[in-house]
């Protein structure tokens, strides 16, 4: 077969093609059962109230941990310090302490130091998340209130902490 009967014989098939095609419309199946009945929700404005300490889970969480000698916050503790700072924002007449706390490791005095400036570095990233310093204390226990009294690592790793401990609700 020469070229030009080739591309005749392509133009007529594909003109057969498109002529023969029809275009159906499809219809979708008809709904055999109701659909399910809309309950309405309350609709919430999105402000904090005093019950949602203990039923909203970014609020639950109350204890910011930190690496060995750090006083810097981890970045995956920075939702839950904005989820703080923005209860602080809707409810101006609550209060929080933060507790600074540390692992056995280190002079008492020290502990007490970097107890304290974990606190502080929590409460200046939740001011910085619109949280008023005027709600929140500091207090360093150092290593005096440990959480566990084992020496090891995941034992030390529980004790480098803050916990956010509401006095105002």
């Amino acid at each position: 077969m020469n070229n030009t009967t080739r591309i005749l014989l392509a133009a007529v098939l594909c003109t057969a093609a498109v002529a023969c095609s029809k275009k159906v419309k499809e219809t979708p199946p008809a709904e055999t059962t109701p659909p399910p009945a809309q309950t309405e929700q309350p609709a919430t404005s999105g402000v904090y109230g005093p019950e949602d300490l203990d039923t909203d889970a970014c609020l639950r969480q109350r204890v910011v941990y930190f690496d060995f000698d750090q006083d810097t916050l981890r970045p995956e503790f920075q939702a839950i310090v904005g989820c703080h700072a923005k209860y602080l924002r809707d409810r101006p007449s609550s209060r929080m302490t933060l507790e600074g706390h540390a692992d056995e490791r280190g002079s008492r005095e020290y502990n007490l130091g970097l107890g304290e400036r974990r606190g502080n570095a929590v409460s200046s990233a939740i001011q910085a998340n619109g949280g008023s310093a005027s709600q929140i204390t500091v207090t360093s226990y150092g290593e005096e209130r440990p959480v566990c009294t084992d020496s090891n690592e995941d034992c030390w790793a529980k004790n480098r902490r803050v916990e956010i401990v509401y006095t105002a609700k």
